[in-house]
């Protein structure tokens, strides 16, 4: 049961933190109404059910307010971002956002927030979480490669062009080494990925009942047969496997076969779930020639020296906190703290690289 507010006359601070949960609550129940309107089923009534729960939050707001919930109040800059991406897109990303931001609500430490408010939002992240998890599902595999080879060929490449260019060579030799990185790399993940998938794949093929055994059912022999042992190698127990291989071969249950059909799913499934080498070759040399040909760009555009080291490390840099927030947002972690851990690994690397290559500049000069 809602706790009743008490009638008082607010303070200007009151007042103005009030409104601004008024506006977010707003704002919010938008947010999963625009990703309602996208969706069907039961993925649609869970929304619908988290609008009505933001739209009781509001009331709470309106009644503390009074007069005042009249007021015009600007939505928080990120909620307004959240409505605007949820009108646009209704996808994963918003869900992830939207976690977070249930993750972060200050009803619990508010006292004009009711208990029950409080707990409401500790669920929302939960059911937020839930619904996240079907799209991260549905994308971790082609998510991986994508952070993996982009994040791969900027790293990967910045080091190459940096420690080509502290040996002090020229900028020709220079953009020569940082095309046939790119290249090299490219080709390198997209072989790697092919023969990945592609092993990955005849391996569960191998696994894979054959249906062809059941041909071989008639001339089994009842009393001492080998179909007890292919249930028993299945998972049943061997009582249960004794059981089921009479019932079989004594006509009791028709339906069933030597080999299990349902696993024929499982793995035509996991299959699927895997994709194909081919695919997953492609997507990888791109993936990771999109990385690293942003460290190049500098000395493609006639850029040399120091100049075009220090266009490269920025541009890599933005690159890196890009990828770093965009699995902050997905993870629904900080993007901030994994966009920073990003940049950190991404230059550590690149840092080493060009000491070793001062150094062997020295040396061999």
């Amino acid at each position: 049961m809602t706790e009743s507010p008490t009638i008082r006359t607010p303070s200007a601070a009151e007042i103005k933190r009030w409104r601004r949960y008024l506006a977010d609550e707003r704002a919010e129940a938008s947010v999963y109404g625009e990703l309602a309107s996208r969706r069907t089923g039961e993925e649609r009534v869970i929304l619908l059910g988290l609008v009505d729960a933001e739209r009781r939050h509001e009331a709470h707001w309106i009644q503390l307010l009074g007069d005042h919930a009249n007021d015009p109040t600007r939505t928080a800059l990120r909620t307004r971002l959240l409505a605007f991406l949820a009108r646009r897109f209704g996808s994963v990303f918003v869900l992830a956002l939207m976690q977070r931001t249930e993750s972060r609500s200050p009803y619990e430490a508010d006292a004009d927030a009711t208990d029950a408010m409080a707990a409401d939002e500790r669920l929302h992240e939960e059911i937020v979480r839930g619904l996240a998890a079907r799209g991260r599902n549905s994308m971790s595999g082609m998510f991986r490669a994508a952070v993996f080879g982009a994040n791969d060929g900027l790293v990967s490449n910045l080091a190459l062009v940096l420690g080509m260019a502290a040996t002090g060579v020229g900028t020709g030799v220079v953009l020569a080494a940082g095309v046939a990185g790119l290249l090299a790399g490219a080709l390198s993940m997209a072989a790697g990925e092919f023969v990945s998938v592609r092993s990955q794949r005849e391996l569960l093929e191998s696994t894979t009942p054959d249906p062809s055994a059941r041909s071989v059912l008639p001339q089994l022999d009842v009393d001492a047969n080998e179909l007890q042992l292919v249930y028993r190698v299945r998972g049943m127990a061997p009582q249960q496997a004794a059981e089921h291989a009479h019932e079989v071969l004594n006509g009791l249950d028709c339906a069933h076969v030597g080999i299990d059909t349902g696993s024929v799913s499982v793995q035509k499934d996991q299959h699927e779930e895997i994709g194909s080498a081919r695919g997953a070759a492609i997507s990888s040399f791109f993936f990771f020639a999109s990385g690293a040909i942003v460290p190049v760009l500098p000395y493609l555009f006639g850029l040399s020296g120091l100049v075009a080291v220090a266009v490269a490390s920025v541009l890599v840099g933005v690159a890196l906190l890009m990828t770093g927030a965009v699995v902050g947002v997905l993870s629904g972690a900080s993007p901030l703290k994994r966009a920073l851990r990003q940049l950190a690994i991404g230059y550590g690397a690149a840092a080493i690289t060009y000491l070793l290559g001062l150094m062997f500049g020295t040396t061999v000069a």
